[in-house]
Order: structure tokens, then sequence, then C-alpha cells
């Protein structure tokens, strides 16, 4: 069980992991043993999340989703199985937990008078600039 909050945990069927050989330097090790993780957990199909977490889940761009709905996480920092395999779960519970909060809506507002009027400054400024660069006639 992958505990994010009081209110939501993951249960261990819900999580698939695969241990794969890491890439990078390592020596003889590298070549040897599967230390590197990767772990799948289907967002789509969950039953641990609540509806308003899934969605936020599954909206996020994030090259880690799949088109199916199923979040890959690839852990290869640590030399040990262990190690990446945690750390593969408590990157999953980062962004599962970063998904809980909603986010603030924007909230329209007007220009001011003052912004307005400096814009319009800026532009005029500008205009005077480039009517300065154009060449003059000689026959005037």
């Amino acid at each position: 069980m992958l505990t994010i909050t009081d209110a939501i945990a993951i249960a261990e069927d819900e999580l698939v992991e695969r241990f794969v050989r890491a890439a990078g330097p390592g020596g003889q090790n590298v070549n040897k043993v599967s230390t590197a993780v990767e772990l799948r957990f289907d967002v789509a199909a969950s039953k641990s999340l609540p509806e308003d977490v899934r969605a936020r889940l599954l909206a996020r761009r994030d090259r880690r989703l799949t088109d199916a709905g199923v979040l890959v996480i690839a852990a290869q920092r640590f030399r040990t199985q262990e190690r990446n395999r945690a750390d593969a779960r408590e990157r999953l519970a980062a962004l599962v937990l970063a998904a809980t909060q909603a986010p603030r809506p924007r909230r329209a507002t007007q220009p001011t008078r003052a912004s307005k009027l400096r814009r319009l400054d800026g532009k005029k400024q500008r205009g005077q600039i480039k009517r300065g660069r154009r060449a003059v006639d000689a026959d005037a």
C-alpha cells in the first residue's frame, strides 16, 4: 500500500514494477544486474484515486503518461534495486500529491488607465523613432 495522504492510498495490485538493466556508467555491474525500475500505474482504471485527482492527472501534458492513461516512471538514479524502487514510488506519490491541489482559477482584470496611457506613450515614441528614419525627399 502506497500512502499519499490520509484519504488517498494506492493498492499494491495497481502498481506494476519491472526491473531492467540501467543505462550509463557502472562497469560490469551495469551489464549483469537489473537495477533500474520501471513503475507503471494505470491512472485511468485506478479505483484508489478520487475522480477529481484522476481527471487532473490525465489532463496533464506529461510524456510519462501513455495514450491509454498509464503513468510510467523510470528510476535508475541509484546502484541498488531497492533504492531505485523507493525512488520511483516517491516520485509517483509526489505526482499524485501535486494533483490533489486544484489550480487556482484565473480572475479576469481590466488594465488600469495608467497602464493604457503608458502603452500608448510607448507606441507614440516608437512611431516618432520610425518617422525619424524615413528618407528626406531631395526636392522638398
